[in-house]
């Protein structure tokens, strides 16, 4: 542990490097713990206390939040890394950060703690003391000259000017670099008793203070103020090392003995030998990224301070083994990393090891935010390591993003398959009912409202069956087994208390029957109009209510780009735009005749597209593309607009960012089908969709009262 808190833990096993998770499951009793990996197989139980708590992510809103750029890209995983990245707000609940949010605020802490330490502070603080006592000499040399002088004895003043000239060369001659500036000035013939005294006091400063150097990379709390400690941090580091030994032989090490001896110089704790070797790496290493961020000068001054005046070569023999032993066995720690601190000095070298430790933690934690693929990626972070490092929103954050998938699957709205996360039937229908929310809610009251009610009683006839309540389904309640299903859910008692899941409705069946299929532009447009996720969502909401309202109604889908296809729904969230150029209405038209030939009923095509007929298929099978469109590629589509009508097929045409020629073309269309055309915008094309679908089934059933 470092600094009495955990650090980010690493988990090892057969090789394997990574942070631990921290969880939280109920237990028996429902009693709820946390487990921290901290060393190898090791694992730290703590008593759940709620404010490990997430955000309490459902399922429906993760949805909702993926939907856009699930039915934009066609790609779940995709949308989720997108998610991961820019965050969801949950309104009462909160909001979920997204890594940019959280990455910026590593970035943040990462310059709070740079101006924390200042590793080449000490050297700078001992050369300015050094300088303070030259100085001091200097003035001393001058006052001796000068009251020689002022003595007026002729022997006296030659030998003042002399010894002054000479201890002032002296010092003009002493080294540059510091250890050899302070040995040599030992050497010196010192005028002032107060200078030689203040000389000797930063010199066994400087030993004293190095040895601390060396003692504290092992634990903190760790001291070694006299001859007495550092003999028994000698003793304590040779048992050590033998330890380590015994272990790598495969004998018991003795870690149990070792702490009776020496377990005072650890008040953190250690449990065993690997947790303690895990603590002094740490440390080591943190000491050592301090040592690293110093210019190579400073570090060789360092370097030569301690072994001239520490001189303790045997302390310094065991420390080198140990320090070889822990590079091997954690060489994933920040050993090499070199940090811009920008510290005044005043901290404390306690304050600079933790903020170069946590620095090699947050560094740690950027890496595996800014390479995660997916939520799996985040599960190797320790929830609590993190909110110390982070703050408690990011922990909960990170926490609740690394469950993403799982939510997903646990709710059923997603699943692997072949290694890749796909929406499941009911995922398809939860998006198909969002959208249908979303464009119910955006419509005028008048027009349809949030709450289009289906033709009751004449012209409809009850099925006698009921279903749950779907946003969308008339209200036509039934009581009985709505209060039935508030009692089985909620036990026997008044009063009754209803949820919306209790809901239950009376199922209609409609006398009239349409076939209906959707043709929705694939080319390369209408992305980069920004009118392809509106199309993909009208569509998407149209198979929703078709289905819920009226489940004798056939709706095919087609895509259409330079070529065209047929779509089912399942692909449809997941499709993308076609990345070759070309509006082949023309194909797309044939294959959606050839849908509807096999059904019974009214018949329609509902196109939603942005632009003029520039492709369509000669009949060899091969696909011609010409922009601006030619004479052919206009006349083989309304060639085939004929079929559609000569075969009874009705095509409303909803018509995205037109120009003068789209609608001339859309114009003779539609007089030689006699379909409807709406000119409208990307945001208002689901309201005239819907609008047009919901009214013209209303037109039909009331038509076929009056027959």
């Amino acid at each position: 542990m470092f600094g009495g808190r955990a650090p980010v833990q690493t988990r090892r096993e057969a090789g394997h490097t990574g942070i631990g998770m921290a969880a939280g499951s109920a237990g028996a009793g429902g009693r709820c713990w946390n487990y921290v990996v901290v060393m190898g197989s090791r694992f730290v139980y703590s008593r759940w206390d709620g404010t490990q708590r997430g955000l309490d992510l459902d399922a429906e809103s993760l949805l909702d939040g993926l939907s856009d750029d699930l039915m934009h890209h066609g790609d779940l995983e995709a949308a989720l890394r997108q998610l991961m990245r820019e965050g969801l707000d949950l309104g009462d609940r909160g909001r979920l950060e997204g890594l940019s949010e959280v990455l910026e605020r590593l970035r943040e802490e990462r310059a709070r703690r740079l101006a924390e330490a200042d590793p080449d502070g000490r050297l700078a603080g001992w050369s300015r003391e050094l300088e303070d006592i030259i100085d001091e000499e200097r003035h001393a040399i001058d006052r001796a000259a000068s009251e020689a002088e002022r003595s007026g004895d002729e022997r006296r003043m030659a030998a003042g000017r002399e010894a002054a000239a000479n201890r002032h060369a002296s010092l003009e001659l002493l080294p540059d670099a510091l250890p050899d500036r302070i040995d040599a000035l030992r050497s010196h013939d010192f005028e002032s008793a107060e200078a030689a005294r203040r000389l000797e006091d930063l010199v066994e400063r400087i030993r004293a203070e190095t040895v601390q150097e060396a003692v504290d990379r092992l634990a903190e709390g760790m001291r070694a103020t006299t001859p007495e400690d550092v003999a028994r941090v000698r003793e304590m580091l040779a048992e050590l090392n033998e330890m380590v030994a015994r272990r790598d032989a495969g004998e018991d090490p003795g870690f149990e003995e070792f702490m009776e001896r020496f377990g005072d110089m650890f008040p953190d704790g250690p449990q065993s030998l690997d947790e303690l070797l895990e603590s002094m790496a740490r440390r080591m290493a943190a000491a050592q990224s301090l040592m690293n961020s110093m210019t190579p000068e400073q570090r060789a001054q360092m370097a030569e301070l301690a072994e001239r005046f520490a001189g303790d070569g045997e302390l310094a023999r065991q420390m080198g083994a140990l320090s070889d032993t822990l590079r091997r066995q954690f060489g994933d720690l920040n050993w090499d990393a070199s940090y811009p601190f920008s510290g005044d000095g005043s901290s404390g070298r306690e304050s600079e090891l933790r903020a170069a430790a946590e620095l090699g933690e947050l560094d740690l934690i950027e890496q595996i935010l800014s390479g995660a693929r997916g939520p799996g990626a985040l599960s190797e972070l320790d929830p609590e390591r993190v909110a110390e490092l982070l703050g408690p929103e990011a922990a909960r954050s990170l926490s609740e993003m690394a469950r993403l998938s799982q939510i997903l699957e646990e709710a059923g709205l997603a699943e692997r398959r072949e290694g890749r996360l796909q929406l499941t039937p009911r995922g398809l229908r939860a998006i198909g009912q969002g959208a249908l929310r979303e464009i119910f809610a955006s419509m005028r009251r008048e027009r349809l409202g949030g709450h289009p009610a289906p033709v009751l009683g004449r012209g409809a006839e009850a099925s006698h069956e009921t279903k749950p309540h779907e946003f969308g389904d008339p209200f036509d309640l039934d009581l009985h087994r709505t209060i039935r299903n508030a009692i089985a859910r909620s036990g026997p008692g008044t009063p009754v208390g209803l949820e919306a899941e209790d809901f239950e409705v009376v199922r209609s069946e409609h006398l009239s029957r349409a076939a209906t299929v959707v043709m929705v532009d694939l080319s390369m447009s209408m992305p980069m109009r920004g009118n392809f996720l509106p199309a993909k969502k009208t569509a998407l909401a149209l198979h929703t209510l078709i289905r819920s309202r009226y489940p004798r109604d056939f709706l095919g889908l087609v895509g259409f780009a330079s070529g065209a296809r047929e779509l089912t729904a399942a692909e449809l969230p997941e499709v993308s735009w076609d990345y070759e150029y070309g509006t082949n209405m023309q194909l797309g038209l044939r294959i959606a005749r050839r849908m509807l030939s096999r059904e019974h009923g009214m018949r329609q095509v509902v196109m939603i597209t942005d632009g003029e007929p520039t492709a369509h298929e000669r009949a060899d099978g091969r696909i011609v593309f010409d922009y601006p469109p030619t004479a052919e590629t206009v006349g083989e589509t309304l060639a085939e607009v004929a079929r559609c009508t000569r075969a009874g097929i009705t095509i409303n045409t909803f018509v995205l960012d037109a120009t003068s020629a789209l609608t001339a073309f859309v114009d003779r269309m539609s007089a030689i089908n006699r379909g409807r055309a709406f000119y409208t915008t990307n945001d208002r094309l689901g309201d005239f969709v819907l609008d047009d679908f919901v009214e013209g089934r209303r037109r039909r059933t009331s038509t076929r009262r009056i027959g």
